[in-house]
């Protein structure tokens, strides 16, 4: 028994030590191009992980395939801490949307942390009438179809956010998808269309500068990035919740000590003050879960993504 139990407490040991200390790098995978939001916290938190490990993180971009390619490359590594990537909340929604994808995020990664929230916005050009989301619902059931919507394209968080308030509050607004933050925002602007969910780092500058109207955030609690914008969920939709998240995961057999390890030191590295207030100005808002706590995240993104992409009848063109 005595050597059982010594026997499992090395193995513990040498899991989490996997290979710290030894000079090989660990390959942070990104399955976007370098300079977006998705990028930038990679690339902020890398070294700092770098100094922590005592050995090399080197930020390697996979892209393609919206991110899927990476996602990929993770699911096949070999599980020897040597390997981690950015999962985005966006592979939720592609687990039922994409059936045909070489991977399943619950059966083929191992959760590590949420690294931040993009908090998801509902904005409108100032001359929309509708001010609020309690008024946008009445106007829509008033004229049913007649109203309409513009997100970065099918498929995104921003589309479900929509399509999730239609289920909910029961209205019929026609989706607009664009290729996009930056083609929507300037048709906002230009009032070409009123009406549009982005994240917020995209549209918060033209918010401050009243050139939007924001009329609620998707969290189910306000952000400290915009605090006086109220949610959703607090304009007539209890319980509505929508959030665009970031996190970093490994392959599904990495040793539970080793995922711990990450854990641990992405956390710290995300609670120091300088690392908050660059994820901030940046637009997004740390937020560092536990293992267990990132696990049940994407596993009841799962679950809630399915039921509004099945209610809704929404499917990819090919």
């Amino acid at each position: 028994m005595k050597l059982r139990v010594l026997g499992a407490a090395l193995a513990f040991i040498c899991g989490a030590a996997w290979a710290q200390g030894s000079g090989k790098p660990v390959h942070f995978l990104v399955g976007y191009p370098p300079g977006g939001g998705t990028d930038f916290t990679a690339r902020l938190v890398a070294p700092l992980l770098a100094e922590r490990l005592g050995q090399p993180v080197i930020v390697e971009n996979r892209v393609g395939a919206a991110g899927n390619i990476a996602m990929e490359a993770v699911a096949k590594a070999e599980p020897d801490g040597l390997t981690i990537a950015l999962g985005v909340s966006g592979m939720t929604i592609n687990a039922t949307l994409q059936p045909e994808l070489r991977f399943q995020p619950l059966k083929d990664f191992a959760p590590v942390t949420r690294l931040v929230n993009n908090p998801l916005v509902m904005v409108a050009n100032p001359s929309f009438a509708a001010k609020d989301v309690r008024t946008l619902i009445r106007m829509a059931k008033e004229r049913p179809g007649a109203l309409n919507y513009g997100t970065p394209g099918a498929g995104t968080g921003m589309h479900m956010m929509g399509e999730l308030l239609k289920t909910e509050a029961g209205i019929n607004v026609v989706h607009v998808p664009y290729k996009g933050n930056g083609p929507l925002v300037n048709d906002l602007l230009g009032n070409h269309i009123s009406l549009g969910i982005a994240d917020l780092a995209s549209t918060r500058t033209f918010i401050k500068e009243g050139r939007l109207h924001a009329l609620a955030v998707g969290a189910p609690t306000r952000t400290e990035l915009a605090p006086d914008v109220p949610t959703v969920a607090e304009s007539g939709l209890p319980g509505f919740s929508v959030l665009s998240w970031t996190g970093v995961i490994a392959p599904a057999a990495t040793p539970a000590a080793t995922v711990e390890s990450y854990n641990r030191h992405i956390r710290a590295i995300l609670e120091t003050p300088e690392v908050r207030a660059k994820l901030l100005a940046a637009g997004l808002e740390p937020a560092p879960t536990s293992v267990a706590e990132f696990r049940e995240i994407i596993r009841s993104d799962i679950e809630k993504w399915a039921k509004v992409i099945k209610t809704a009848g929404i499917k990819l063109d090919r």
